[in-house]
């Protein structure tokens, strides 16, 4: 369990022989959003690989090439050395980028080389050098899931030792200590099962590098989590989320836990989000604090300005399921107000006020939630505030009211995120420009997003009867 500062292809072979390490495993991000990989004997690994690449088939990663046009290469990054915690055999991860086997061109559709072509297009504008992102990325552990759908039949069961719905279960003996509905937030041990299970993974990430600044449960009853990630720059902090998933998911699968990001396993229950803080950078110095609302530059509103303007399209990347939109409904303390608040949790964008210190001053993007594909979803947030900065955008009033306890009047004036992902999908098509700035989206990514993400998802749940319309609809 051991991190170690790599920046050379010399540097890795040096661990490599320092750890007497046996396997090697090449990490790619597909384009919906899981990690894939690839292992190698350790001693096949040498130098050129870093700038020949290896090869592999494109053309079975979901939304990537067609079959014709399948070879593509895997070129690893040094800087992202690890020995893997899991792996019986001694074996070093390195996350790659993905290129053309004959020109070395990055791939276009590459979710990683997306994210530096945002960074570097950041520092193209002249208007910061570095965008932190902090994500707080929710989970459910779960000690038993099934589904499955057929032609004729269709079902999900969860189960969960802490889940309210077991108190009157026969468990031989029943110990009770299972929180209520909406109650997990955060009572101690018995009633948190999973106190030590969560600090194994938390010390896991921090023997692999990972900075992380506390744990505990979340609102939710049946084990839902939050592990708090300090924030990093884009390109690192996505790859940091991406090994934390990947512990968190390891460590439980090692007790016999099963794990899920997916927004709204439960019905009745609070969902998982991911909250994204983020701020712009220059020389050292944060550009978001201010003297303006709740601390904040004239900068920081100008980008709060671009994400309320884009947000209908952001969340084609950052709520990317059609499971999302069943966490962002309105009505629920959900974040699907499109409003800026500082402390008011109801409202889309909140500005925290934990310190008031010019290095903690941020903003916080709620709506977003941990199926994402974090390459893509910090981008996308990352250039839609700099569009609002580039268009000096007005966010317009901030709202420090309680949203829900509005009158019906007042409240129908505040906009509110897309309703489906269709409805999120439509939008990217029709307002996607702040993307393609500096290349870093193209239209072929675009367009294949909304391809895949329609056909493979949309359609797929169109097609299928829900098992709760034969509750309502039986007996007609």
């Amino acid at each position: 369990m051991e991190a170690r500062d790599c920046k050379t292809p010399q540097d890795v072979l040096k661990l490599i022989k320092e750890k007497d390490v046996k396997v090697v495993d090449f990490k790619f991000m597909d384009f919906p959003g899981l990690w894939q990989h690839v292992s190698h004997p350790a001693c096949q690994l040498n130098e050129s690989i870093f700038e020949d690449g290896a090869g592999f088939d494109g053309s079975s990663i979901r939304g990537w090439q067609k079959i014709h046009e399948s070879d593509m290469l895997l070129i690893p990054d040094p800087a992202t050395a690890l020995i893997d915690p899991f792996r019986e055999a001694t074996t070093l991860s390195l996350i790659c980028n993905i290129a053309h086997p004959i020109t070395k061109e990055k791939y276009s559709r590459d979710p990683r080389n997306i994210a530096l072509k945002a960074e570097a297009y950041l520092n193209s504008t002249g208007i910061g050098d570095t965008a932190y992102f902090g994500p707080e990325a929710e989970f459910f552990i779960f000690d038993d899931v099934r589904f499955d759908s057929k032609p004729n039949a269709s079902f999900y069961a969860i189960d969960s030792i802490e889940g309210q719905w077991n108190s009157g279960r026969d468990e031989k003996p029943n110990l009770g200590y299972k929180p209520r509905f909406k109650e997990g937030y955060f009572p101690c041990p018995p009633m948190d099962h999973f106190q030590d299970l969560r600090t194994e993974m938390m010390l896991t990430m921090m023997a692999c590098g990972l900075d992380i600044e506390m744990h505990h449960h979340e609102v939710a009853t049946g084990g839902q989590s939050e592990i708090g990630m300090k924030f990093g720059s884009l390109v690192s902090e996505a790859d940091k989320l991406m090994l934390f998933k990947y512990i968190i998911k390891n460590t439980a699968h090692k007790y016999g836990k099963t794990v899920t990001f997916m927004p709204k396993p439960l019905f009745a229950d609070n969902g998982s989000g991911m909250h994204v803080h983020t701020s712009i950078w220059k020389g050292g110095k944060n550009l978001f604090y201010g003297n303006g609302y709740a601390g904040l530059s004239e900068m920081a509103l100008h980008f709060i300005g671009g994400l309320i303007k884009h947000s209908a399209a952001i969340l084609a990347f950052a709520a990317p399921s059609t499971n999302s939109y069943k966490r962002l409904v309105p009505g629920f303390e959900a974040p699907v107000n499109l409003a800026y608040s500082q402390r008011n949790r109801s409202a889309a964008i909140r500005i925290p006020v934990y310190s008031s210190s010019e290095k903690a001053k941020r903003i916080e993007f709620r709506p977003p939630d941990p199926s994402c594909n974090p390459y893509l979803c910090f981008s996308a947030i990352m250039m839609a505030g700099l569009d609002g900065i580039q268009n000096k955008l007005d966010p317009g009033e901030p709202m420090d009211k309680n949203i829900y306890d509005l009158p019906a009047e007042e409240a129908k004036l505040i906009k509110k995120v897309p309703g489906s992902l269709d409805a999120a999908l439509m939008a990217l098509e029709l307002d996607h420009d702040f993307l393609l700035k500096g290349d870093v989206f193209t239209e072929d990514v675009i367009e294949e997003w909304i391809r895949y993400k329609t056909e493979a998802e949309i359609d797929q749940i169109r097609l299928r009867p829900h098992p709760y319309e034969f509750a309502l609809y039986f007996d007609i």
